[in-house]
């Protein structure tokens, strides 16, 4: 071999070296920015106890004595004596307050729109119809647009 021959193999392996600690960087980045993600736990325990609390209530006859007076609107909510209705209505609350969080705070900023998606189900599930639901989901994606275009230029 020559020297010509060596250099080469010695840049070679520099630039595949520097090609792996750049790519190590990007997923040490990768992981510590989405996968020790606190607000995601901290939102699925709060489901969780959620659901444990509207559970408790039901088997001690609280849902049966809770009632609103909303006799005044023109539509019905069946949803308020009954286990899983109830359940996801909260859980579609506490997943629109983790976006929310996550659209105002820079430390747990990251793309939100699944987790859109997942609350209006929530609420459709919640709500058992779809008719109050749909009008939601337009606000919802008009307001991601809005805020998309807003924060875009930061």
């Amino acid at each position: 071999m020559n020297q010509y021959d060596e250099k080469y193999d010695e840049k070679q392996m520099e630039q595949e070296e520097k090609m792996m600690d750049e790519k190590e960087a990007e997923e040490k980045t990768f992981e510590e920015k989405y996968r020790r993600d606190p607000l995601g736990t901290l939102v699925w325990a709060v489901i969780l106890i959620w659901l444990g609390i509207v559970m408790l209530a039901n088997n001690f006859g609280f849902l049966d004595r809770f009632r609103f007076g909303f006799a005044d609107l023109p539509f019905d909510f069946p949803f308020f004596n009954e286990v899983w209705p109830l359940f996801f209505l909260g859980a579609g609350f506490i997943l629109l307050i983790e976006v929310l969080i996550r659209l105002t705070v820079p430390e747990y900023r990251r793309p939100v729109m699944g987790t859109v998606i997942l609350a209006v189900v929530f609420f459709g599930m919640g709500l058992g119809s779809w008719d109050l639901i749909w009008p939601l989901v337009l606000i919802a994606i008009g307001a991601s647009i809005l805020l998309r275009g807003l924060f875009r230029g930061r």
